[in-house]
């Protein structure tokens, strides 16, 4: 299994375990809110480049 499989499926098991734990709304403002908050961390320069950065890019 590839580095970034392994990275999807612990987020996809983190997310089932906060639906599970947390009321819906809570689990989803989580879900949403992490790469969100991590996006606006970003300078302007990565952000300009991550946006042109295709999927195929983004592993290099």
């Amino acid at each position: 299994m590839s580095k970034n499989a392994k990275i999807a499926a612990g987020g996809v098991a983190v997310g089932l375990i906060l639906l599970i734990w947390l009321p819906w709304w809570a689990a989803l403002l989580i879900i949403l809110g992490v790469p969100a908050a991590a996006y606006l961390a970003l300078d302007p320069s990565q952000r300009r480049r991550l946006r042109r950065a295709t999927r195929k890019e983004l592993g290099r």
